[in-house]
């Protein structure tokens, strides 16, 4: 068993990108919590816990009590073995008090939306902190004990130059944190931004701007582990990469999802249905069996999402033969190599990463 990951779906406020679960009512958060609790004692496992995830939403919305509560029946319900606990936090959420409750509740991992260290994109975002705040958090943390942070950053922004992002990416450097995310803004439907009409940047610059990204990380040291991930030697996110490396993990909360090698099942995506089901004593999801074609289809889909790649071993031989059949026009334009019997994408292959890998995939 990875982990388990819990969502956290409120906010004080919503980001206009947002395509996430959440709200920004409050009121429920403890009843939430205790649906939460006893959600855990009905997805009860015996294997150890490698990994916990607090996302969200914002988790760093929960009071200190509420965080005691879910890390007092992770370690009553579940084996308490877990590595790597991440919890998503907002800087401007960070404190001297609540990163040490955390340090003791045994959180070792803190991610972060920093997203830009432009004050006014930050306004567009409807992002709660200032480029100013970030800073802050880090060396709150970091005064605090934490040794293992992450930031996020987006790029891709409407009339955004690559100087702009190089400053953005050279401020999350200054800022010597142990992990990098990096993702192109997108609008997505049913968001603020979409209804807005905010049009994408052009295809051109997002690949400049991805071209960039990747050179001046590598070169500073982080390892590009995944499409949009990048960490110092040691400190690649394990939680994440149980989902692109096909281990199970249990999803609790509204809108979580789970997997156990054979069922993906997902929660309704509604805080009062979610907690009037659990408090019926009923899992508050659908199920889905996964067969064969659909589980190959699935590990195209995340496995070459990692610089590791595809292990073709891991295949039977009808899937195998299928997907070198397919892989080999892009191995011959230079976009996917074999090394160690893994397929991966090359860096060319990274700019058309959802191309190929739908075209390996199973109709």
């Amino acid at each position: 068993m990875a982990g388990i990951y819990i969502h956290i779906p409120f906010c004080k406020s919503r980001c206009v990108y947002c395509g996430f679960y959440s709200t920004t009512g409050l009121k429920l958060r403890q009843q939430y919590v205790d649906a939460v609790c006893k959600e855990m004692t009905m997805r009860e496992v015996s294997a150890p816990i490698e990994t916990i995830y607090l996302g969200g939403g914002t988790p760093s919305q929960l009071t200190p009590d509420q965080l005691r509560q879910l890390f007092i029946y992770i370690n009553k319900v579940y084996v308490p073995h877990a590595a790597e606990v991440t919890i998503e936090m907002n800087p401007d959420d960070v404190s001297t008090e609540y990163a040490a409750m955390l340090l003791q509740l045994g959180v070792n991992r803190i991610s972060m939306g920093a997203q830009t260290f432009d004050d006014e994109r930050l306004r567009f975002l409807r992002r709660r902190h200032t480029s100013s705040q970030v800073y802050d958090a880090v060396r709150i943390l970091r005064e605090t004990g934490v040794r293992n942070i992450s930031v996020d950053l987006m790029y891709g922004f409407p009339d955004e130059t690559l100087d702009d992002f190089r400053r953005d990416i050279d401020e999350a450097l200054a800022l010597g944190v142990e992990h990098i995310s990096a993702y192109c803004l997108m609008i997505e439907e049913g968001t603020p931004l979409y209804q807005m009409g905010v049009e994408a940047a052009d295809e051109e610059t997002e690949r400049a701007m991805y071209e960039m990204l990747i050179d001046r990380l590598t070169a500073a040291g982080y390892e590009h582990y995944e499409i949009s991930n990048f960490a110092r030697p040691g400190y690649r996110s394990r939680h994440n990469s149980s989902y692109w490396n096909d281990t199970p993990y249990i999803g609790l909360g509204a809108a979580a999802h789970s997997y156990d090698g054979h069922c993906r099942s997902w929660n309704v995506a509604d805080i009062r249905a979610y907690i009037a089901a659990i408090e019926r004593g009923e899992f508050p999801s659908d199920c889905e069996e996964l067969d064969a074609d659909t589980h190959y289809n699935d590990r195209i889909a995340t496995a070459l999402r990692t610089c590791d790649g595809l292990d073709l071993g891991e295949l039977d031989e009808h899937h195998r033969r299928y997907c070198l059949a397919e892989a080999r026009r892009f191995l011959d334009d230079g976009l996917l190599d074999i090394v160690a019997n893994h397929l991966r994408l090359t860096r060319r292959g990274l700019f058309v990463s959802n191309m190929v890998m739908s075209e390996l995939m199973l109709v």
